[in-house]
């Protein structure tokens, strides 16, 4: 039985077009995956969380926002007037969330009079977190877990009869707290949405807010909290999740690569053909199709590629089926497995400098007068030209990529590929097995519908492997209409 599930568990899919043996297999997805530089996003995400970054600083909206208070008499263009929206506008605006409830306010939000069912007060909380201090977000056992971390800081703000009723039954004094959207183990959210809901009328949102923030700073914090309807539900209420996935490029991956990754798909086509009609070997050949899936695939990708394949997702209501993984079989089949994407582009970006070695040296030989400066990139450059008589040093406190960002002209970071989704819902792990898929299907030369065929496919392993959780971010939830004008990678 043990060999029987080994074998079964390295079965490829049997392709039929063009691409079949230009296309990685599940190992060589895994592989060309996971084989990068995962820590700049993680440390990237980390400063996103604790804000000391942003998501705008991997397009450069520095540029935009002096476009946009330059005070020109010129007319504003699209971006412009994008970025000018993206940076006035607020984190959550409960009265712009016209499904909280269709009653009127004095309906809904008053509830002195009300008894019973009626009388709790439901909070919204908005948090992010970083997904690598946490074992995912669902709470189990063991397990570090954001809702664990919640919850425990949430059981001293529950009413008297629910803390009687937990005692009762020999369990902790904890709260409960609902999700708009449960993230995997090492996924990140920025601005993830729960609610908790309580009989007691004494309680605050500040209250709420330093218990949750004091429970693992620098991990965890709370970016609101405020008092909804007693109808406001996080998940069922939300009209579009919206996703950021960033993929770290390795130094010889190029941003002109399209001509190159043609090139070497159409010479692998052609060796290919050739072998076979002079071998006379076919495609049920399976030690043929072996020895090329050890051999010298393409492994180069555009990035315009990928959005190529994405942009054929947009404004379709779709069966996401064959991109999810770990689904129940209930909500494997028929409408629970279709999505509507409204928004699916990818561009490239790169991360902002690190600047973590310079609080290392402020921990050594840095006197407190240069950690009052204000101008980091001055400390930068103080702390390299120091550096330059003390190789040493330097070798041992700061990672070569940390000086090679910061000692550039321009004082770029790693260049990464994002790829922006924004749908009303997506399955379990679907986004990481889109991106994982459409950079597949893009080195292998795949077609513009590569991403639509495999929808029709009569199995999961005719998509790629998930992603990586750790370029995976929970970028927002929302609770109005979607509008592009909410989006990362604006529509040119």
């Amino acid at each position: 039985m043990e060999n029987r599930a080994q074998n079964k568990a390295y079965i490829h899919y049997n392709h039929t077009d063009p691409c079949r043996y230009a296309r990685w297999n599940a190992r060589e997805s895994h592989q060309f995956m996971y084989a990068r530089p995962w820590q700049e996003v993680l440390d990237f995400y980390s400063n996103a969380v604790n804000g000391r970054t942003s998501l705008s600083t991997l397009f450069g909206i520095e540029g935009v926002e002096k476009a946009a208070h330059s005070g020109s008499s010129s007319p504003p263009t699209p971006t412009v007037i994008w970025f000018e929206f993206m940076v006035t506008r607020h984190v959550h605006n409960d009265s712009e969330i016209p499904e909280v409830s269709e009653k009127t306010e004095l309906e809904t939000v008053s509830t002195e009079d009300r008894t019973g069912k009626w009388a709790r007060v439901t909070f919204k909380i908005v948090l992010s977190y970083h997904g690598a201090s946490f074992d995912g977000w669902q709470k189990q056992p063991g397990l570090n877990t954001v809702q664990g971390v919640i919850e425990k800081s949430l059981g001293k703000f529950v009413d008297e009869n629910k803390v009687q009723l937990l005692k009762d039954k020999g369990l902790p004094i904890e709260g409960y707290a609902v999700v708009a959207g449960r993230t995997d183990k090492g996924v990140t959210a920025l601005q993830q949405i729960c609610s908790f809901f309580t009989w007691r009328k004494d309680i605050k949102p500040q209250d709420i807010e330093e218990a949750i923030d004091g429970a693992v700073p620098g991990k965890l914090k709370v970016l609101s909290v405020s008092k909804v309807s007693r109808v406001f539900h996080p998940n069922f209420s939300a009209k579009w999740r919206h996703y950021l996935y960033i993929f770290p490029l390795n130094d010889w991956e190029d941003e002109e690569q399209s001509n190159v990754s043609g090139d070497d798909v159409e010479s692998f086509r052609c060796i290919v053909n050739k072998d076979e009609q002079g071998s006379g070997r076919g495609e049920s050949n399976e030690e043929y199709e072996t020895e090329l899936g050890n051999g010298e695939k393409p492994c180069r990708f555009s990035t315009s590629r990928v959005n190529q394949l994405l942009l054929q997702l947009e404004g379709k209501l779709l069966s996401y089926k064959m991109f999810a993984r770990d689904t129940k079989a209930s909500r494997s089949t028929g409408p629970p497995t279709q999505c509507f994407v409204y928004h699916a582009r990818a561009t490239e970006a790169r991360l902002p400098c690190s600047e973590d070695f310079v609080r290392l040296m402020l921990n050594a030989n840095v006197t407190k007068e240069i950690e009052s400066l204000q101008n980091v990139g001055v400390l930068m450059g103080l702390l390299l030209e120091a550096f330059n008589f003390q190789p040493n040093l330097r070798c041992k406190l700061i990672p070569a990529h940390h000086i090679k960002c910061c000692a550039s002209d321009e004082g770029e970071g790693r260049k990464v590929m994002c790829v922006e989704l924004v749908a009303n819902r997506f399955l379990r792990k679907m986004v990481r097995v889109l991106v994982a898929t459409s950079i597949r299907e893009a080195t292998a030369g795949a077609d513009e519908d590569a991403l639509l065929k495999l929808m029709d496919a009569t199995c999961r392993r005719a998509t790629a492997p998930p992603a990586p959780p750790d370029g995976l971010c929970l970028v927002d939830v929302g609770y109005a209409e979607f509008d592009v004008l909410n989006c990362l990678i604006p529509k040119h």
